[in-house]
């Protein structure tokens, strides 16, 4: 059954948000109202809105949360055209203050970006250098790295630099239960470490490897061979070995159904030479 919140339930949550956070709590109808769609026909009048000012904030209203058995949805620009922004939940947008480009290092192509940060912060960052982010959403404008982590994006110019998937090195991660970690590609010596270590990352690395050790021969064989899967967990042939069982990227898709991303590391694509004024035409350096 979906999830319903009376009208006390919903007051006692606001009050601990009010209480414990620094950002904004806003449980008027008004913003409810505004948050109740994204770009699709849906419509899901949240419970209530966090607008956090820090990592601390997001940690502290998933906690309260589920102290109140309350569900969560990180939403960045609200792009998204199956209502996968909306929901009757405690709707945590990201985009208002956890929006920066927090590092950019053009020698190695990487940027780091918290989840909020619009796509063209990052490419305006990036053109500094003369490098670009490849996937680009038609929302570009106004569409956040966290959603496009969440959605697997590409655009037209994907085709150059890859899909959203093949640009992630590394996510900062929060699951509900509140266990916050950093992943990525993940050798066999890391993980006989984290699995020995034990702990709750330890239990999720055992059961990720677990899974991918009962099902490898069924992905290798079922996924299709296609340009763009988006399926919820449609990149789960990234925990497979050949593919550096790269935990991040087999994230990417799922719609924060897994863990919420608190930042991101990304790659940037290659060297731009000339843009033609014709969307798409680019001339790259070799790599």
């Amino acid at each position: 059954a979906a999830y319903s919140a009376t009208d006390t339930e919903a007051a006692a949550l606001e009050r601990d948000l009010r209480a414990a956070l620094e950002g904004e709590v806003r449980f008027d109808a008004g913003t409810r109202a505004l948050y109740a769609t994204d770009a699709s026909n849906y419509r899901q009048v949240p419970i209530g809105v966090v607008l956090p000012r820090t990592v601390e904030d997001v940690v502290r209203a998933v906690e309260l949360a589920r102290a109140h058995d309350a569900p969560i949805l990180p939403r960045g620009g609200g792009t998204s055209l199956a209502g996968q922004a909306c929901n009757t939940a405690l709707v945590i947008d990201f985009s208002r203050h956890l929006d920066r480009v927090v590092d950019l290092d053009p020698d190695r192509r990487l940027a780091t970006v918290e989840p909020g940060c619009i796509l063209d912060t990052l490419r305006a960052a990036a053109g500094i250098h003369d490098l670009t982010f490849a996937p680009d959403p038609a929302t570009h404008t106004h569409n956040s790295i966290g959603g496009m982590i969440g959605n697997d994006s590409g655009g037209v110019h994907s085709v150059m630099g890859g899909l959203t998937v093949d640009n992630v090195e590394s996510l900062d991660i929060l699951t509900y239960d509140g266990t916050r970690m950093t992943v990525g590609r993940t050798s066999a010596e890391q993980l006989g470490s984290l699995e020995q270590a034990g702990g709750r990352p330890g239990e999720i690395y055992l059961r990720l490897d677990e899974l991918r050790t009962a099902y490898g021969d069924v992905i290798r064989r079922t996924f299709p061979k296609l340009p763009r899967r988006v399926s919820g967990y449609a990149n789960l042939d990234w925990l497979l070995p050949e593919n550096g069982f790269h935990v991040a990227r087999a994230l990417v898709g799922t719609e924060a159904t897994c863990v919420i991303v608190l930042g991101a590391k990304m790659a940037k694509a290659g060297r731009i030479i000339a843009i033609d004024t014709n969307p798409g035409k680019f001339e790259l350096a070799k790599q």
